[in-house]
């Protein structure tokens, strides 16, 4: 036990020790964070053997609602007012257009059934929360706020649709071994549940999460806590009821920062940090989980797959859903390359290798490389790309270049 707890601590100690090195370098801290998960499994040094996608699965599911809680309270519900309408049109027609256009590349390059190659467009089609929110800070631009709040916004809100393309087309392909009928009527009702239940799960269960907060007298350091507890909740009894627990736990945040009337900072505070810490666990478990040797496999089909999102879908997408809703050419050249993918993704690609049907683990792999490409092109140049565009820098302060800012 003593020797677990060393290892386990020491491995996270040494990971948040490398943040202002990457913060200076200007690389993904989260990228790293894959690397250093890879380096401990069974390819690297550590020679972890782990494969429980299963377990994984799981364990991602319920940190990324602790990320999407978190940024929620980090969020203001005027946002919405601004940026509610392009954030919501990028989160639904925005992804469906990803998802075509990746999904026929994908069909194409890698040479597979077109249900496959749209199950692969679909589960790389949505922004990732924990990528977006923490690259727009490390990044140290001043961007306007209604483009800053779009990206936000959009990489919070686009899980819905993600996940019911997902499990469409997982469904799709799983049928093409049993010759069973697709219910397509069974999948518009699907995702009806999952953004209807979602929204108002969310909404009411961060409002009365507010109210009994400002009701029990607890001791002050237990309000963090329980708040969290609550979150879990709201996401856990969301997702039972067949609604989207992600969708519910972000706008539970925003509901409980509109609403609560006790000082917030601790509970902000406690939540930013163990963000943080949830971001890490993901990202290293994800490293953790893949074999670096077969991530060869397909590799030029892959990167061209990559490509194609980067350079073709994200842009087409970007203007086909906000380009006529007032922003700026150069405004909207950075939405489109600020599509950052991340961990919401490789989920994604874990549900069809862990269903019934032919989906095996070279899936997971391809997606699993695009999003190391997105985080690696995207996610470090995101500063240059602003500047180049001249989109308002915000050179960082010399007492910045000694720690590292929240997420």
């Amino acid at each position: 036990m003593y020797l677990f707890v060393f290892l386990c601590s020491l491995i996270i100690f040494i990971s948040f020790a490398f943040m202002p090195v990457a913060r200076r370098a200007g690389a993904p801290f989260l990228l790293i964070a894959l690397i250093i998960g890879m380096l401990l499994g069974e390819d690297g040094p550590g020679r972890i053997e782990f494969s429980n996608f299963n377990f994984a699965f799981d364990l991602g599911s319920v940190a990324l609602a602790v990320i999407l809680f978190a940024g929620g309270l980090e969020t203001d519900r005027r946002v919405f007012r601004s940026a509610g309408a392009p954030a919501t049109s990028l989160a639904t027609l925005g992804v469906l257009v990803t998802a075509g256009i990746t999904g026929v590349a994908a069909a194409l390059l890698l040479q597979v059934p077109w249900q496959v190659g749209l199950l692969l467009g679909a589960a790389v089609a949505s922004t990732d929360a924990a990528a977006t929110f923490l690259l727009i800070q490390q990044s140290g631009i001043g961007l306007r706020p209604r483009l800053k709040d779009t990206l936000l916004l959009e990489s919070g809100l686009n899980d819905p649709m993600a996940i019911f393309l997902t499990v469409t087309l997982t469904s799709l392909v799983a049928t093409m071994q049993t010759d069973a009928p697709f219910d397509l009527a069974s999948m518009g009702v699907l995702l009806v549940m999952q953004a209807g239940i979602g929204i108002l799960g969310g909404i009411f269960g961060g409002r009365l999460l507010a109210r009994l907060l400002d009701t029990l007298s607890l001791p002050v350091g237990t309000y963090p806590v329980m708040t969290l507890a609550g979150a879990l909740v709201i996401f856990a009894g969301v997702s039972l009821l067949g609604g989207s627990g992600f969708l519910a736990a972000y706008l539970a945040g925003i509901s409980l920062k509109a609403k609560l009337k006790r000082p917030i900072d601790r509970i902000v505070d406690f939540n930013e940090a163990f963000q943080w810490l949830c971001q890490l666990v993901l990202f290293l478990t994800l490293g953790l989980l893949v074999t670096p040797s077969a991530l060869l496999q397909d590799i030029w089909p892959t990167i061209g797959i990559a490509a194609v999102l980067m350079l073709v879908a994200r842009p087409l997408a970007v203007f086909a859903s906000v380009g006529w809703m007032g922003f700026t050419l150069r405004e909207n050249i950075f939405l489109s390359w600020v599509g950052l993918r991340g961990a919401v993704p490789i989920l994604l690609a874990i549900y069809p290798v862990i269903s019934p049907g032919p989906i095996t683990v070279g899936f997971f792999n391809v997606v699993f490389v695009i999003v190391a490409i997105s985080l690696t092109t995207q996610g470090w140049t995101i500063g240059p790309v602003a500047r180049l565009l001249g989109l308002g820098p915000q050179p960082p302060k010399a007492e910045d270049e000694a720690e590292v800012s929240a997420p």
